[in-house]
């Protein structure tokens, strides 16, 4: 599910590969966590982060 997320995130939402790896990098003990560390370290906005919530999680 996570490949999903993070081929969701580059396709869709255009987020740097580098900005997913840090994310990555910082959730490697609870994978679950990846979008809202995202949000967290300012690497997406609330808009984009809503439509994670909106289009992705109601397909996956």
């Amino acid at each position: 599910m996570q490949k999903k997320l993070i081929h969701f995130l580059q396709e869709e939402l255009k987020i740097p590969a580098s900005a997913i790896a840090l994310a990555i990098s910082k959730v490697q003990q609870a994978p679950n966590q990846l979008t809202m560390l995202l949000w967290q370290y300012g690497l997406i906005d609330l808009g984009q982060l809503e439509q994670i919530f909106d289009d992705w999680l109601e397909t996956a």
